[in-house]
């Protein structure tokens, strides 16, 4: 006799993490039959470039449409970047028996990183809200006080979210909840230290953003294009088709490309002022010296083979030199941790929403890297230091009161009225 059939029909959450498991498993090592891991030795080379050729063509013409609309675009797209990296590593560890018996259980990790995005964005652009509503009175007031208690309302929303996580603990469950629970914080950390500091860029002038997102999508493609033809020597064994070559060719681009960029994007007062407000108007301000052309004449066995006997260069090239350096022989680490991740999950991407490319977590491993350094090496290197008078008024402006605000205003006419009457 058969034995009777008593098993249930699988669940469509177990169905959807079978498919996502199986399209994302690291494919087995390729015989000698098919090539080898170099892609200069992979038969189907051609086709995968076209695919990626394809998607790398649509993500630069909408990247620099959202640059040309401005800073406030440029950071509502690091905002949906960084939910779709979250979703991704998400469900990296996601187990679909265990999920079925926590009904919410996704729901919370979401609550986590909203509350985490609110305390990050809300301590980024604090000031830029202040100085647009300042003309409003009534808006002012309102902002001022959501900016003094922003830190307990981000408090109490994380606090809330940990009283959930205890109360919905189960037994025999422990374990998987409290994996996902430090997997979810972990996430945190990664997706809002790189985000925060591409932000802090962003305000400070779209070139401090730009540029740097600029050589590591150049590194990452010239890198592409020569391991592609020319690569034969592997380079590391945590990423197989990385070559030498590729790695050498793309960081000489890279630098080369740092310094001509920099010319270009720095002749552009769009791209070099700071933004002080949300508001989305064409930006008009003194570029300071670093963007100020200086001219140097060549000598004169450079000026025989080539047409110009002097050239124009921006102190700012000189810098650029630095970020290309790194972009080409740093941030690339960032990859090859990446590489090293999906391995120890046995996955080949994070996900599959970008074709060619995987998911956006596989696109950002680098420009994570780059938007940390970029941001550190500005304010080590291009700040000016002291107090200036913009710090001051910021501080005022967030700080004080309108009544507050009034007294100050008042007071520093009477101490300057004095100090006139003894001059």
């Amino acid at each position: 006799m058969q034995k009777e059939n008593n098993t249930a029909p699988p669940s469509a959450a177990a169905v959807r993490f079978r498919h996502r498991k199986r399209s994302n498993e690291v494919v087995p090592e390729p015989s000698k039959a098919n090539g080898g891991n170099l892609l200069v030795d992979d038969r189907n080379k051609y086709k995968s470039m076209w695919i990626r050729t394809y998607s790398t063509v649509w993500m630069i013409g909408g990247f620099a449409l959202i640059v040309y609309m401005g800073h406030l675009y440029i950071t509502a797209m690091v905002v949906v970047i960084q939910i779709y990296m979250a979703k991704e590593l998400f469900n990296l560890l996601r187990k679909a028996h265990e999920d079925t018996h926590l009904p919410g259980f996704r729901l919370l990790n979401w609550h986590f990183f909203f509350t985490a995005m609110l305390f990050v964005y809300g301590r980024l652009l604090s000031q830029p809200l202040v100085n647009t509503v300042a003309s409003d009175k009534f808006l002012y007031q309102f902002v001022s006080s959501l900016i003094k208690y922003h830190m307990a309302i981000c408090y109490f929303s994380y606090i809330a979210g940990f009283m959930w996580f205890i109360l919905t603990l189960k037994k025999k469950m422990y374990k998987y909840q409290f994996g996902q629970y430090a997997w979810t914080h972990m996430i945190l950390i990664v997706v809002f230290t790189q985000s925060s500091f591409t932000v802090a860029n962003i305000f400070e002038g779209i070139f401090w953003f730009l540029l740097p997102a600029s050589l590591i999508v150049i590194n990452d493609i010239f890198a592409y294009i020569f391991g592609f033809f020319f690569g034969r020597t592997p380079l590391i064994k945590l990423s197989p088709k990385k070559t030498w070559e590729g790695f050498i060719g793309a960081s000489v681009t890279t630098i080369i490309s740092a310094f001509m960029l920099a010319n270009i994007m720095g002749r552009f007062q769009w791209l070099t002022c700071p933004r002080k407000d949300l508001s989305t108007g064409w930006l008009k301000c003194d570029p300071g010296p670093l963007f100020k052309a200086e001219s140097y004449t060549l000598p004169g066995w450079i000026s025989q083979w080539i047409p110009w006997k002097e050239i124009s260069v921006l102190p700012v090239q000189c810098h650029a030199l630095c970020l290309g350096l790194f972009a080409s022989i740093i941030a690339p680490f960032g990859g090859f941790f990446a590489s090293g991740f999906k391995r120890a999950f046995k996955i080949k991407d994070f996900g599959d929403s970008i074709p060619g490319h995987g998911g956006i977590t596989d696109r950002m491993d680098c420009q994570m890297v780059m938007a940390v350094f970029a941001y550190i090496y500005h304010q080590s290197f291009i700040v000016r230091e002291g107090i200036s008078i913009e710090m001051i008024l910021d501080q005022i402006l967030t700080s004080l009161t309108f009544e507050e605000q009034q007294t100050l205003l008042v007071k520093l006419g009477q101490i300057l009225q004095e100090r006139l009457g003894h001059s």
